[in-house]
């Protein structure tokens, strides 16, 4: 194996030295821009994808989101509730300061601290109680319950540098934050790259918000070095925008070309493509919440119609998802049957897309009392997921076929989320990307009853509740062994699906565009990374 990665080493070595100078520099088009250089300030993905290129994390995930080790060597359970660490030796920090156990207990000590963090990494560490070094290279963890996915969630936790943030020598954990801390590191001092300094890949050069963000190699990094000398991401929103820079060679590499775009793309051959299934689920969700009419319902005689399995079942028999997935995303998806796609840890292999049936639907409506149909508002985002407004507009018309009569309310992703989470929707569409890949993460923030203290129905602003899914659920959380953990995973996902308490409707496909002579590791997990773009066979 040492051979196979000095022969491996020496090729990459090689390739960078055959590159000329211009050519060790890609230009990236960003569809996002994210809203902070301060990897714990925001659950985002634009934030994490950027952060990996500067900070790691213990582990790390591959192409399939699947967990892998990143600067914790190995990673072992002691028993169900104890974890060690073994931490990579040789690893130092962009300022040349070697990277310790002292460092890791600093930066999990620190996400609680951070001041106006619009989404916390909080729920990435819920499970941690305690967390100790016995040496500056292993780290323990004990867990509150058996939590056999800790070492896929620590794959979001960014390490940074104890020293540079000024952390006192002796640290203890403590899940509100370490004792002895006088200041914890200010956003704005990873804005303004004081203290942006990792252990990655690449390090910053300069952030400029709205404009662009330069990264140089880490010619001191400790794993496989990238080929590209500087990285240049640019925040182009606008979709057309930023096919016309790939376009004009303004930039080498873009992700989200629009799907009206693609088949010009595809047929230049100046351009190549790469693309992979998502975790993302798009979705439909009710408002549990009220014996009587929610938000934007009407003609029902004073009920919520949604308390009734009958409306739910019809509401999803009234749905052509491939129609959807062929007309409106272009091929682009894949039409779901549950909230991962097969065959994702806990998924339930064989499980088919419920299949449009209209009569059957009609019947339903009919059978609960709404032989006439009623009126509903449908709220969406009309910027967030691909071609959301259109879909949103024709889940309206399938649902008016069967007598529900439909009406969208579009509005801007930071509108959309902020009036969701009030609760001022009857009746939504909305997206979730798995970051564990496996079922027990949107189970947990979807369907599960909402309850803050353990972490359930983070997302769940409907208030769907299934206490025998609940069950299932929390069982399943506490086996560690991962087959009988997925069986049972599988088993909750059926409950759901069978009670059509949300309704899935598709699986995004990322894509990525790109200049001829380039190649990309798709990421399942949506992400853009400098370092898995790489020079074709052909063009080297």
């Amino acid at each position: 194996m040492r051979r196979i990665r000095t022969i491996m080493g020496a090729a990459v070595a090689a390739l960078m030295l055959a590159l000329p100078a211009a050519a060790q520099e890609l230009r990236v088009g960003l569809s996002a821009e994210p809203s902070s250089v301060d990897p714990h300030f925001h659950n985002l993905t634009p934030n994490h994808q950027l952060r990996s290129h500067v900070f790691e994390s213990l582990t790390d995930q591959d192409k399939n989101q699947q967990p892998i080790p990143k600067l914790a060597e190995s990673v072992r359970a002691v028993d169900p509730t104890t974890w060690e660490f073994k931490l990579r030796r040789g690893v130092k920090f962009t300022d040349g300061t070697e990277f310790t156990a002292r460092d890791v207990i600093f930066s999990y000590c620190r996400v609680p601290k951070v001041e106006n963090s619009p989404s916390s990494l909080v729920v990435s560490m819920r499970a941690i109680a305690t967390m100790t070094a016995p040496d500056p290279y292993t780290v323990i963890v004990t867990t509150t319950a058996p939590h056999p996915i800790l070492a896929n969630e620590l794959s979001n936790i960014a390490i940074i540098s104890a020293k540079a943030a000024g952390a006192p020598e002796n640290l203890t954990f403590n899940r509100a934050g370490c004792t002895g801390v006088e200041a914890w590191p200010k956003t704005e001092d990873f804005n303004n790259l004081k203290l942006a300094i990792g252990t990655g890949p690449f390090r910053y050069a300069s952030f400029t918000r709205g404009d662009r963000i330069v990264l140089e190699r880490n010619d001191g990094y400790w794993g496989e070095k990238p080929i590209w000398q500087r990285v240049t991401l640019r925040p182009i929103t606008q979709a057309a925008s930023r096919v016309a820079a790939l376009l004009a060679g303004d930039v080498d590499f873009i992700e989200n070309p629009p799907i009206q775009d693609l088949p010009r793309i595809k047929q230049n051959p100046q351009f190549a493509t790469a693309e992979a299934l998502s975790s993302r689920i798009i979705y439909l969700h009710f408002n549990y919440l009220t014996e009587t009419p929610p938000p934007g319902v009407t003609d029902t005689a004073g009920k919520n119609p949604f308390r009734d399995r009958r409306v739910r079942e019809a509401i999803s028999l009234a749905i052509d998802r491939d129609a959807i997935v062929a007309r409106i995303m272009g091929g682009v998806g894949v039409a779901a049957a549950e909230l991962l796609p097969n065959p994702l840890p806990g998924t339930n292999a064989g499980i088919k897309p419920e299949r449009p049936n209209i009569d059957r639907a009609k019947q339903l409506l009919a059978e609960a009392g709404y032989p006439n149909g009623f009126g509903l508002v449908l709220g969406t985002p009309n910027d967030r997921y691909i071609n959301d407004g259109q879909i949103a507009q024709a889940i309206a018309q399938m649902l008016t076929r069967i007598g529900i009569r439909t009406q969208i309310d579009a509005m801007t992703a930071s509108t959309f989320f902020a009036r969701r989470n009030r609760a001022e929707f009857g009746f939504w569409l909305s997206g979730w990307a798995a970051d564990t890949a496996e079922m027990s993460n949107p189970l947990r923030a979807l369907a599960a009853t909402p309850d803050r203290n353990r972490g359930m129905g983070t997302t769940n602003p409907g208030g769907y509740s299934n206490p025998a899914m609940d069950a299932k659920l929390f069982e399943a959380l506490t086996i560690v062994d991962d087959a009988r953990r997925n069986a049972l995973l599988a088993e909750a996902s059926k409950m759901v699906m069978a009670d059509f308490g949300l309704i899935p409707l598709h699986f995004e496909v990322s894509v990525w565009a790109f200049r001829r002579g380039l190649t990309y590791t798709a990421q399942m997990n949506q992400y853009s990374r400098a370092e898995l773009v790489q020079q074709a066979a052909a063009s080297r």
